[in-house]
């Protein structure tokens, strides 16, 4: 079977593809393989063949790791390019938790942000970690919603580029998130994507009422809709992409044919098929064998 080592490097770090490749032959005792540079200086492609996918992992994975600044994923050479994405939202898709930077709103983000955080670690229950933290909020207008979208949500490095990427080549994208329909509209429809399922918060007078409206949007939320959207689409597993950060991911990421870890929380990471560290969400796009001049913005 034919494999795709992709080596994506961050700029910002002294390393060197062409030293990797060379770490990588040698390691694996690669007489005969394919290289292709997707990006000058940052990513390319390893294609070889190999009987045993495991061992070669396995090889791999203790160089390739200890090296700062490079991100790497390892799959079947054959279709790559994904027909369905599937993207968490805070600290994936935009740059911050939605929650934490709401609770600020109320002089309580150093509470909460320990709450999220403990929850992203897989440490408390999510959906009873966010019925505790939405309390906190009790109180919050519309417009301070209004004024944290503006001023606080920024996207993540990449994220257009991604999705319009993905979709420009035929693919679905859905953001499935465990924060608010209130952000979630918002980004999708900023970034193109085609989908999105998140929590609604109660508002009664203008006012958050400190209430989720059920049904809570977490980790099965997320696994559902991957499977409901692979049956629609008549997708198999090697078919899509998923990409998170947090614990509440992981049903999701370990569903997908290429599970990402987003600069995530050791239990995500330790879950995903592959994790991007250093890099953009470009990476992803690197990992399925996009090069640069088949982006799309």
């Amino acid at each position: 079977m034919d494999i795709a080592l992709t080596l994506v490097v961050n700029p910002a770090f002294d390393i060197s593809l062409e030293n990797i490749e060379n770490k990588v032959t040698d390691l694996l005792s690669l007489n005969e393989y394919r290289g292709r540079i997707l990006s000058e200086n940052r990513a390319m492609d390893l294609i070889f063949e190999t009987k045993d996918h495991r061992r070669t992992r396995e090889m791999l994975t203790p160089a390739l790791t200890k090296i700062e600044g490079l991100d790497w994923a390892l799959q079947a050479a054959k279709k790559r390019k994904k027909k369905l994405l599937l993207a968490d939202m805070d600290s994936t898709i935009i740059t911050v938790e939605c929650i934490d930077e709401l609770a600020d709103f109320v002089g309580l983000k150093d509470k909460v942000s320990e709450i999220t955080e403990s929850a992203m670690r897989g440490e408390l229950d999510f959906e009873e970690a966010l019925k505790e933290r939405v309390a906190l909020l009790k109180g919050l207008t519309a417009s301070q919603l209004d004024e944290c979208y503006e001023d606080r949500i920024e996207l993540m490095g990449g994220a257009r580029t991604l999705i319009q990427t993905v979709k420009a080549n035929g693919g679905y994208a859905a953001l499935v998130s465990g924060g608010f329909t209130f952000f979630t509209e918002k980004v999708a429809e900023r970034v193109g994507f085609d989908m999105t399922r998140a929590n609604v918060l109660e508002i009664a007078d203008d006012q958050l009422t400190g209430m989720v409206v059920p049904p809570i949007c977490g980790a099965q939320t997320k696994l559902d809709t991957l499977n409901e959207l692979a049956e629609k689409l008549e997708l198999e597993q090697r078919d899509i992409i998923a990409v998170g950060d947090g614990a509440n991911d992981i049903p999701m990421l370990e569903a997908a044919g290429l599970g990402v870890a987003y600069h995530a929380k050791p239990k995500t990471r330790a879950a995903a098929r592959a994790a991007v560290t250093y890099n953009d969400l470009t990476a992803l796009l690197y990992f399925q064998g996009y090069s640069d001049a088949d982006f799309s913005n």
